[in-house]
């Protein structure tokens, strides 16, 4: 399964990066041989508006299933909604803790955004 991981660097071992779409990267990573797929977010971190949907465009394209995220925000939500990903926000720590975590089933998953839009 692919899941896709917001992260400040370009590897595992890299802190997960709370927000979603103005994130630096997003990781996209194989939990059955941990290969991971780097997306370098800078056209949205300085966005004006609509980070989040570019953002959840590109995880879409990509192919994962799930988020892991520290913040979304609604339109961002709904966006990975429609995609049917499911998001698990409040995630903190490394990014490779943040994988375990999901592949422990030790990660809940959201049923709404948890910052407002524009946060």
């Amino acid at each position: 399964m692919k899941i896709a991981v917001t992260s400040k660097g370009t590897d595992l071992d890299a802190q997960v990066d709370p927000r979603f779409g103005r994130a630096a990267y997003i990781l996209v990573v194989d939990t059955d041989t941990l290969e991971v797929e780097t997306l370098d977010n800078k056209e949205n971190v300085n966005a004006f508006k609509g980070a989040g949907i570019q953002a959840a465009s590109m995880v879409s394209d990509k192919g994962a299933e799930v988020l892991l995220t520290g913040f979304c925000g609604p339109n961002a939500f709904k966006t990975l909604e429609a995609a049917k990903i499911k998001v698990a926000n409040d995630v903190s720590g490394s990014v490779r803790d943040a994988v375990k975590a999901f592949i422990d089933g030790k990660v809940s998953f959201s049923g709404q955004a948890n910052v407002e839009g524009h946060w």
